[in-house]
């Protein structure tokens, strides 16, 4: 009798041990879960935002007072225009490349998130600061019917022929940074 007494203590205070140990295991597993969902909403908020420069971006190209001009040469000080490049620059990689200053266009300085919404546009041609139309450049282009509403598919309207002209192509690059240095970048092919 006096053998078995304690024994029922040593296991219990075994089992105490081992369910504190799986107690304080699952604490740390719910924190990093949360920890990485908290890390994913803030990097698909961040990539959403894109939109925001890149309709930015769009808009600067598709407005009239944007002339052909501007268009041909390169627009990176000062202005509402900085951040126009008017070739492609191969060599162009959104992660090394200096977002500061007049190098990009800055969109927004905080979105309401904790956002950053830059962006830089490429005209997809050679030569900088030359004409589309120049002998000496090499553009990815697209032909355009000239009148409005028309476009390549077809260059006629009825049995008018319409005038053709050669509209380049544009790549813009967002980059988004965030909270919890959260960084992405959008790019978008448009002509």
């Amino acid at each position: 009798m006096r053998r078995q007494q304690g024994v029922v203590l040593y296991v219990s205070i075994v089992i105490l041990i081992a369910m504190t140990l799986a107690g304080l295991l699952m604490m740390r597993t719910t924190s990093v879960n949360l920890s990485v969902a908290g890390n994913l909403a803030f990097k698909q908020n961040s990539t959403s935002v894109a939109d925001v420069g890149v309709e930015s971006a769009r808009a600067w190209l598709t407005d009239p007072a944007t002339t052909t001009a501007m268009r041909n040469s390169d627009q990176i000080t000062g202005g509402g225009a900085r951040g126009y490049y008017s070739s492609w620059h191969a060599e162009f990689d959104p992660r090394t490349f200096d977002w500061s200053g007049n190098n990009s266009f800055r969109v927004t300085a905080d979105d309401g998130t904790g956002n950053e919404v830059r962006y830089v546009i490429h005209r997809l041609c050679s030569g900088a600061n030359m004409a589309v139309d120049d002998p000496a450049q090499q553009c990815v282009t697209s032909p355009v019917a000239a009148a409005t509403g028309f476009s390549a598919v077809g260059i006629s309207a009825g049995n008018t022929n319409l005038p053709m002209t050669i509209q380049p192509y544009f790549r813009i690059t967002t980059r988004v940074a965030g909270p919890r240095n959260t960084m992405s970048y959008i790019q978008v092919i448009m002509n």
